[in-house]
């Protein structure tokens, strides 16, 4: 029965309450449940506390429960003192018990309220297994031949009395004016299986047969209702599954299958009108024959079809769309919701692909080759090999053997990509920066199915994969990805990838660890998990500039040994970062602190209405050149940074992402303009500028000026800087001299050249979570 907290707590307030204790109530008390040495009592539901009371009086050590703070404190103010009695705010249906209710009780009251409570025998049960050896539960209940017909919610039944005794060795029954008083004692268990008479057909119990020819299409008839339908058909009395779709395929199409090659991926149920539908999803793996229309009257024709093209097909028979999506979770989107039951039969890769599919495979690997990101044996023979497009099999051929196209396998209600299968060359980027070897154990974070499968074949073939994703779509798709299409040696699993793999940890930690999502923090798990010495490779961000690092564990220290500059989606579990941002002239500019929190804003409005400061750098690049150095060196130095966003074609701020600081009431941010126009890109030339609003525009505008003249001096040419990350914990007196930028569980210390401190001391400029002196 429904209840709600607050209206219960109301009852309370306005002095309103039950019938009271009555002397049959305590004598019976007294005769069937006597306080031993040391007795325990656990009241459920005390009210305004007058069986505690006397629970307490008797000798027991009562807990009091009620989840109506209204009724706690009539209670606590009518018994003030009352020893002996812990009154607590709890609802025994849903709250989690507190420390304390674990110890064991000798009685443990109900009295007018289990008929308030919906999951009356969980509940019962859940009590049971707080009684100690020879224990008793006593329920006081009306029961409804007893009580008004208007005021029946509040008793229980015959039979709900009759299934309250149940599962009890010993069960009296008991009168107390009217109510049932019952004292359940020795909970047992038992089980047995009982049958109903023949039941009147409510159902229908059909197989679907998914079967591929050897280019990776599967076949779908045409059928006279002007619909596609995968072969299959009603399972008949004492049919196996199998047996149905060995039969129906045979049948419908001329197709010969053994039933040792017909694999039972799941079952799927939904409801047609009055009839519930039950779906038995059978992938055949291997075939014989040309199919050909055997059963006119239902088909017209039978075709092979591309995966990615079924999305297009039109009108798709409800249970056959149903099927093809629970094969490759993916192909097909929008379907009615509808309840799966895996089995655990899972059949053997299933090969089969075009032969543009080698070709393409050959052809994308040619080309990341070419640029670099390939460079050892294995993992160019990784990415000749695994079959790519098989882990998305929504998108056509050409999407997914790009060698520079990330393809997005699945969305957020907003439209977000949240899942994807990355770029080809970031993915060999981050596989060469693990340096694996043959025979090696490897995380990863945030699954798909594909890099998996790469990292497979890299460390193949003894190498295994562990692949942890906290979507269960996300990881049901990898699962059955893999089946189809991988090499038996990933394992994915269901949980938050910032705690890594706990259970899975190979002895001496893991050989590489991976992470495939953009991330605001390095979890300790990562660290922790690693074996020393070995690779975790992440994309972090900093400051909202991301770059996939490749981070070698040194003990408790983790070395930078490798950056590319990348994205990817964002991270989703619980150490993901909300980032803090302010709006400025109203909406026309947004601040955002991707890292440290928030500063002060004010006068900001005031200032970008006045006029802007320009100030000339005298620094200019080529049009094709990369300063994504300047990017984290300027977020790295600088005091007030933040970022700037704004719409396109903005007036106030001509930079639409812009690297910006704040101080003294005013802002300043790094721009380009035009200074040399040519018809290649790479021969036009940028001069970096800075515009700068506010009271102190000036000295911003020349910190900022002076900031990219140092980069253009001592860091445009060098690279990514040493970088090395320490536990949050560290103090600052055991870090390195550098730029330190703190995270909630890490400290990340940047040392760029040309920076040179006396007293070696690391310069604090941002700061998240715990304060470090």
């Amino acid at each position: 029965m429904a209840y709600d907290r607050s209206d219960w707590s109301q009852h309370y307030v306005e002095g309103k309450s039950f019938r009271p204790l009555r002397d049959v109530e305590r004598d019976l008390l007294s005769r069937h449940a006597p306080v031993p040495d040391g007795g325990r009592a656990l009241e459920i539901g005390c009210g305004t506390g007058e069986l505690a009371a006397h629970l307490a009086g008797l000798g027991y050590e009562v807990d009091a429960l009620d989840f109506a703070e209204g009724a706690l404190t009539r209670a606590r103010k009518a018994h003030k003192g009352v020893e002996g009695v812990r009154w607590l705010c709890l609802d025994i249906e849903h709250d989690d018990a507190p420390a304390g209710l674990d110890d064991g009780y000798d009685l443990i009251t109900m009295r007018l309220m289990l008929a308030f409570v919906g999951d009356r025998t969980r509940v019962v049960r859940d009590l049971a297994a707080r009684l100690r050896p020879g224990g008793a539960l006593v329920v006081i209940t009306p029961i409804t031949a007893n009580t008004p017909a208007e005021r029946r919610r509040i008793a229980l039944d015959e039979d709900e009395l009759a299934l309250l005794t149940e599962g009890w060795e010993q069960a009296e029954r008991h009168d107390a004016d009217g109510l049932a008083f019952l004292v359940l004692r020795e909970p047992s268990a038992s089980f047995e299986v009982v049958e109903k008479g023949r039941p009147e057909p409510q159902a229908v119990f059909g197989a679907c047969v998914v079967v591929t020819d050897d280019c990776g299409r599967v076949l779908l008839g045409r059928s006279t209702r002007g619909m596609w339908e995968l072969p299959g058909g009603r399972i008949e009395s004492g049919e196996s599954a199998q047996q149905t779709s060995v039969r129906e395929l045979a049948e419908e199409t001329g197709l010969g299958a053994r039933l040792d090659d017909a694999h039972l991926l799941t079952v799927l149920h939904d409801d047609r009108a009055d009839v519930r539908r039950v779906s038995a999803v059978l992938r055949v793996t291997t075939w014989t024959g040309t199919p050909q229309v055997c059963e006119p009257h239902r088909f017209t024709r039978w075709e092979w079809h591309p995966l990615h093209t079924l999305a297009s097909l039109g009108s798709v028979f409800a249970p056959s769309a149903q099927a093809l999506e629970a094969t490759w979770p993916g192909v097909l989107s929008g379907l009615p919701p509808v309840h799966s039951y895996p089995q655990a039969d899972a059949p053997p890769a299933v090969g089969g692909e075009p032969a543009e599919a080698f070709r393409l495979r050959q052809k994308m690997t040619d080309a990341v080759i070419a640029k670099g990101w390939a460079p050892s044996a294995r993992v160019r023979q990784a990415l000749r090999t695994v079959p790519r497009h098989r882990f998305a099999p929504e998108a056509p051929l050409t999407t997914a053997y790009d060698d520079d196209l990330a393809v997005v396998t699945r969305r957020d209600g907003a439209g977000r990509a949240v899942s994807s299968v990355s770029a080809a060359w970031l993915q060999a980027d981050m596989a060469e920066h693990l340096r694996l070897e043959p025979g090696e154990t490897v995380f990863e974070a945030g699954s798909g199915g594909y890099n998996a499968e790469l990292l497979a074949a890299v460390t193949a073939p003894t190498g295994r994969v562990i692949t942890v994703d906290l979507d269960p779509y996300v990881i049901r798709r990898t699962r059955r990805l893999c089946a189809e299409a991988g090499s038996g040696r990933v394992t994915a699993v269901l949980g938050e990838g910032s705690l890594g793999a706990p259970g899975l940890v190979p002895p001496g930690g893991f050989n590489g660890m991976v992470v495939t999502h953009n991330v605001w923090d390095i979890a300790p798990a990562w660290r922790e998990q690693l074996a020393e010495g070995r690779f975790l490779v992440l994309p972090l961000e900093m400051h909202g500039y991301t770059r996939a690092l490749a981070l070698q564990r040194h003990g408790e220290i983790l070395h930078a040994r490798g950056w590319t500059y990348c994205g990817f989606v964002r991270d989703r579990g619980t150490a993901a970062r909300i980032t803090p941002t302010v709006g400025l002239a109203g909406g026309a500019v947004t601040v955002r602190w991707e890292d440290g929190a928030p500063a002060d804003t004010g006068g900001l409005d005031a200032a970008l209405d006045g006029p802007r400061h320009e100030r000339a750098t005298g620094v200019v690049i080529p049009g094709a050149y990369s300063f994504e150095t300047l990017q984290l060196y300027s977020a790295t130095v600088l005091n007030g940074f933040c970022c700037l966003t704004v719409p396109e074609e903005s007036e106030l701020v001509t930079q639409r992402d812009a690297a910006a600081m704040l101080g003294e009431g005013s802002l300043a941010y790094l721009t380009h303009a035009k200074v040399h126009d040519a018809p290649r890109p790479a021969d036009r030339r940028y001069e970096f500028r800075i515009h700068a609003y506010g009271p102190a525009a000036p000295e911003l505008a020349e910190r900022f000026a002076a900031c990219v003249q140092h980069w253009d001096r001592h860091v445009r040419e060098t690279g990514y800087p040493p970088m090395t990350v320490h536990p949050a914990g560290t103090p600052d007196h055991e870090l390195p001299a550098g730029h330190v930028l703190d995270k909630t569980s890490s400290r990340l210390i940047f040392q760029w050249p040309g920076h040179h401190s006396s007293d070696a001391r690391p310069q604090a400029l941002i700061a998240v979570g715990s304060a470090h002196e």
